[in-house]
């Protein structure tokens, strides 16, 4: 009876000398014979481990690119300037967000010097066609975001774009990140919607069409503004929109939500100040102007008077009525 009393004390002393915060207990750590070993041993020693876990990293946010748009989104965030290495500034095994906030023509170097094991986490915000490039790049999966929001300068208080068509805003995000970005600019006070793959597609187009259209109409007839070309030349921009909108539903097999030409007159008049000027024309305008004088006439009609006078910083390609240019 004594030996086992003895073993009921040995095991009542090892279950309370337990402990449930971090130690980790095992019953292999027992002997099998300690009953028996500890017959007389008051104190008996229980073997104990502590748990070893060492936590991952957080996911850490990172903004390329400190123009209005970047630096107003980078608050939290690791900022990387155009003097900043990309490659050792991201962490390959880390996670997180990797928001693009630069000009078109520096995303070339930008995902080839970003590490492979993170191009997944590129967040890309530009305006135009992107689906070529993040084609050959192998990120059609990517996030990207549509900005209908207007920073006039850095440092200034953005404009967001709510208009009395979309109180909502028209700003949308799709992708792995998309709720990631809606947040931060939520912090912000703007409006972001997240949707799909699907319902991002016609949007994208839709942002497409405005800053291709409006650009290029004040641009031919010396508007100042944004404002001023949906003003004072209406008729023309609704022409161009339908013109450019029937071109890409016939060339995408997309169809558009209806109000069109309603809802990009209602943005317009949100951020009627915003400068005109045919820019980045490999990303904007060339998608349309590819597409040939026969789907749009009126918009390649109106880049070649821009060029006749003086008006384009670019030589424009030969283009043939195909719809291939060379």
């Amino acid at each position: 009876m004594k030996s086992v009393s003895a073993a009921v004390s040995v095991v009542i002393l090892a279950v309370t000398n337990l402990q449930t915060s971090a130690e980790a207990f095992s019953p292999s750590m027992i002997p099998t014979d300690a009953a028996s070993s500890c017959r007389g041993c008051r104190h008996p020693s229980i073997p104990r481990t502590e748990l070893s876990a060492s936590p991952s990293s957080p996911p850490e946010t990172i903004v390329i690119g400190g123009g209005r748009i970047g630096s107003l989104i980078s608050t939290d965030a690791k900022l990387l300037g155009r003097a900043d290495p990309i490659a050792s500034s991201i962490d390959p095994d880390g996670s997180g967000p990797i928001f693009v906030a630069t000009r078109n023509d520096v995303l070339p170097s930008i995902v080839d010097e970003c590490p492979a094991s993170r191009r997944g986490d590129l967040v890309f915000l530009q305006n135009g066609y992107l689906d070529d490039f993040l084609r050959d790049k192998g990120l059609t999966d990517n996030t990207q975001a549509l900005l209908y929001l207007s920073v006039t300068a850095k440092g200034v208080d953005p404009v967001d774009g709510i208009t009395s068509v979309d109180p909502d805003g028209l700003t949308a995000a799709t992708g792995v990140h998309a709720r990631a970005f809606a947040d931060r600019l939520a912090s912000l006070g703007l409006k972001c919607k997240v949707v799909s793959a699907e319902e991002y597609r016609p949007a994208m187009f839709e942002k497409l069409i405005w800053i291709a259209t409006y650009m290029l109409v004040g641009t031919a007839r010396d508007c100042a503004s944004v404002g001023q070309a949906g003003s004072e030349h209406r008729q023309l921009v609704r022409d161009v929109i339908n013109e450019l909108t029937s071109a890409v539903a016939a060339r995408e097999g997309i169809a558009f939500s209806p109000g069109t030409i309603e809802r990009l007159e209602a943005y317009t008049d949100v951020v009627a100040g915003f400068p005109c000027g045919v820019k980045e024309f490999e990303w904007r305008n060339r998608y349309f102007y590819d597409l040939g004088d026969d789907a749009c006439p009126t918009h390649n009609g109106l880049l070649r008077e821009c060029a006749e006078r003086g008006k384009l910083g670019f030589e424009l390609p030969v283009v043939q009525n195909s719809g291939m240019s060379k």
